[in-house]
């Protein structure tokens, strides 16, 4: 996908478009926010926006991202357990922060291609990507054999069960339910034991 050509914002200023972005989308939805909306919201043309990200998607992915204090590529705890459990940690605390938010993209997400597309190369690429660091260096430093069938479902059982409990069960996936999911199914798959049992 190629990016559109950015122009010089400050990091306050995108800050606050990305901040509108997502305000319209919790208040009406995917479907009612329009670049037009943003851009008055944030006082600024919508020439601005178009060059910035081009695309309503590509804004919201930015948005998305932009907004998170806490990147899955910067955790290293020295073990995989003490990795996993800082992703559940981290999953918890925004999907638990913005529930109407992620359910209304997790609904807009099936019916636009293009939003599904930008929020996959935008964060769940980077976040899949991030634990298959995580169990590559487990297997570097011996934790876990390199040959453990289950090292390739860790990333997407695990990213799975953030994104569908909501769907499935009306309730975010919060750190207890994530803990117990990594003790009952993650860990032990892959021949580890709970050094805390949460």
């Amino acid at each position: 996908m190629t990016s559109p050509r950015r122009s010089k914002i400050t990091p306050e200023r995108e800050q606050e478009f990305y901040q509108a972005a997502l305000d319209l989308l919790r208040e009406g939805g995917y479907d009612a926010l329009t670049m037009e909306g943003v851009a008055a919201r944030s006082r600024c043309g919508k020439s601005t926006l178009y060059r910035q990200w081009g695309t309503k998607p590509l804004l919201v992915a930015a948005a998305l991202r932009g907004t998170r204090c806490f990147r899955l590529a910067d955790v290293d705890t020295g073990t995989l357990e003490g990795d996993l459990r800082a992703v559940a940690r981290s999953a918890a605390a925004f999907s638990g922060r913005d529930v109407p938010l992620m359910r209304a993209l997790s609904q807009a997400a099936f019916q636009h291609p293009e939003l599904q597309r930008a929020l996959r190369e935008a964060l769940i690429d980077p976040e899949i990507a991030a634990i298959d660091t995580m169990v590559g260096r487990a297997v570097d430093r011996g934790e876990v054999a390199a040959d453990n069938p289950a090292l390739e479902f860790v990333a997407v059982q695990l990213t799975g069960v953030i994104r569908a409990r909501p769907t499935l069960e009306g309730r975010h996936a919060d750190e207890a339910y994530l803990n117990r999911f990594l003790n009952a199914t993650i860990l032990p798959s892959l021949g580890l034991r709970a050094a805390s049992h949460l």
